[in-house]
């Protein structure tokens, strides 16, 4: 939003929030009536949103109203943050086109003792979706392995599922190419890097229990047999290597996803996974495989720009700052706010994007460390996402399980999704203790 939006902000009003109520209703209520939560397009209920909150403010022409949403839609940090989309896209379908998911697996799982499996599994979840950073990717890719071992090792369906699902939610939270970190980074401007040692300190406890709970879960088990791990799968996983070391050494994003990129493309085409015009026709793909998320974070950015013109803003942070005291609490309402903007859009980027510069305005007024803000946001939208139902993760692991011949409820799968559940008393303890 530009700075002399301001000057035409109405006062705190209540009804201007009601383009959130009606994406409410579009996205999530009709999707339940119709039984089928991917019934509505997201983009489709951001569209009608938007279109009650450009009929508001009747003393204003429509030009004007249309303006103030279209420098939202163009804001700097949305533009940089769907530029980070396109490239990560780009990358994951290239690393993925020359087969590092696949070589990834296999390597993290011919590591694991069979004694081990469920530790392992969770383990091996959690590296792949920190290399790849996306958790819907490390599903697929990871479940039907772990479909696959359940027999065999005659483990508990729900507790191998749900180690897959607790460990892909981890690298969702801390990885450096997830959607969800670069939202937060880019919404409160910090350092990647610092959100990561942020996140790192909190998470750590949750991790630490998870795997001791799955270490008492555990089953004695043999080992399966495993294809043998060739030089061309060590070759496979350097782009993964190269974008987790260089993000940790400070690389700008951008530059590290391109370059990533370029070097998925070149160990393809010397492995013969890839030709340089398939290496090109997959990374034109992947980029435009993230059209859905750019087309919301623009849209977002336009919703949140009129809705701020029409007073919701200033009034939704005036209620929530009546509520405040301090830094607990600012660090918990900014905690509550995206665990509920997530819960009803089951998208904890969408919910990023949406109460981010909420969440920057708040820790601005009290002070709050803006890192520990970005951390906030990323991890209360990644509890409530790796535990609601109808989320795309527990829906894509539990399709590729029924697929592999698993039959598991979704409440069934919900019930051990230790990860997620000791990362939410994580983010409640860490801010409820003393910082120094």
């Amino acid at each position: 939003m530009q700075k002399n939006d301001h000057v035409f902000e109405r006062d705190p009003r209540f009804r201007a929030l009601l383009p959130f109520g009606i994406f409410v209703f579009f996205y999530a209520g009709l999707s339940i009536w119709a039984n089928d939560f991917y019934k509505i397009s997201m983009p489709i209920a951001f569209l009608v949103a938007s279109a009650a909150g450009l009929i508001m403010d009747h003393k204003r022409p429509l030009q004007q109203k249309v303006e103030i949403y279209a420098r939202g839609m163009g804001e700097t940090n949305i533009m940089i943050m769907c530029l980070i989309f396109i490239l990560a896209g780009s990358f994951a379908a290239v690393a993925k086109g020359m087969g590092a998911v696949d070589s990834a697996v296999l390597i993290a799982r011919s590591l694991v003792p069979a004694r081990l499996l469920l530790t392992g599994i969770f383990l091996v979840s959690c590296f792949i979706s920190l290399a790849i950073g996306t958790s819907c990717g490390t599903i697929a890719a990871l479940t039907p392995i772990a479909a696959g071992l359940i027999g065999p090792m005659k483990i508990d369906p729900a507790l191998m599922v749900g180690a897959v699902v607790g460990g892909a939610m981890f690298g969702d939270n801390m990885s450096m190419i997830s959607d969800t970190t670069i939202a937060a980074t880019r919404t409160q401007q910090v350092a990647m890097r610092d959100k990561f040692i942020m996140n790192f300190r909190m998470i750590l406890p949750a991790a630490l229990v998870c795997i001791v709970i799955y270490l008492l879960s555990g089953t004695a088990g043999t080992d399966l047999p495993l294809k043998a791990v060739s030089w061309k799968d060590l070759l496979n996983v350097a782009p993964y290597l190269l974008i987790l070391i260089a993000a940790l050494c400070g690389m700008n994003v951008m530059a590290l996803l391109f370059f990533g990129t370029v070097l998925a493309a070149a160990l393809g085409c010397v492995t013969g996974s890839l030709t340089m015009w398939t290496a090109l026709d997959i990374a034109g793909k992947g980029a435009l495989g993230m059209s859905e998320t750019l087309v919301v974070a623009i849209l977002a950015g336009g919703l949140l720009s009129i809705v701020r013109h029409n007073g919701g803003i200033r009034f939704l942070m005036n209620v929530i700052e009546s509520k405040i005291t301090g830094r607990r609490g600012c660090e918990f309402g900014v905690c509550l706010l995206t665990a509920g903007v997530n819960l009803f859009t089951a998208n904890n980027t969408v919910a990023i994007v949406i109460t981010g510069p909420i969440a920057k305005d708040f820790a601005q007024k009290y002070g709050c460390d803006p890192r520990r803000i970005a951390s906030i946001l990323d991890t209360s939208s990644c509890v409530v996402q790796g535990l609601i139902p109808y989320g795309a993760q527990i829906l894509i692991a539990l399709g590729i399980a029924r697929t592999a011949g698993v039959q598991l409820s979704s409440f069934g799968l919900i019930g051990a999704l230790y990860y997620p559940m000791l990362l939410g008393l994580a983010l409640l303890i860490s801010i409820l203790r003393p910082q120094k």
